[in-house]
This record gives structure tokens, sequence and C-alpha cells, in this order.
């Protein structure tokens, strides 16, 4: 994540296998979901830049991670032809 009016990186989230192709911030500002092609999506903490948890059993490539409006679900969709929540 890199701080808007500075240009400066705050955090480097790793721990991915594969290319990461999407991200999202939670609605409260806390977390971010990324989605790659290591048929997992993760949760991160923006605060720690850890990895929350690991959001798995998807067979191909996740492309899409959301939040619910709420924060409180997550959807993936994946090549493999599944939307999870």
């Amino acid at each position: 994540s890199w701080v808007v009016e500075t240009g400066k990186r705050l955090r480097t989230m790793r721990g991915h296998r594969g290319e990461i192709g999407a991200a999202a911030f939670s609605p409260d500002g806390a977390s971010v979901l990324t989605a790659s092609d290591d048929n997992t999506a993760k949760l991160w903490s923006i605060e720690l830049g850890l990895c929350l948890c690991s959001l798995e059993g998807h067979r191909d490539a996740v492309r899409c991670a959301v939040f619910s409006p709420d924060g409180t679900l997550v959807l993936t969709a994946s090549d493999d032809r599944r939307a999870k929540l």
C-alpha cells in the first residue's frame, strides 16, 4: 500500500505464490483482500502488513475478491467457474 499524498510505500505484503490480479480495501479501511493466480485470496492487516487468513478451495486462479458492504463477508470468483462466499 502507498500513501497518496507522498507516494511513499507504507507496506509490502508478501505471501502469494502467484501473480496478484486484484485487490480491495475493507469497508472500514483496516484490511485488504488480494486475489491471485495461486488459487487463493488473502486477507491482510494494513496496520501490521501480515496475512490474517488465506481463503483456499478454488481449483484455478482467483480473479476477484470483494467484501460485502458491511465487511462481514467475502466473495471470491475464479477461473474454475465458481464463486465462493
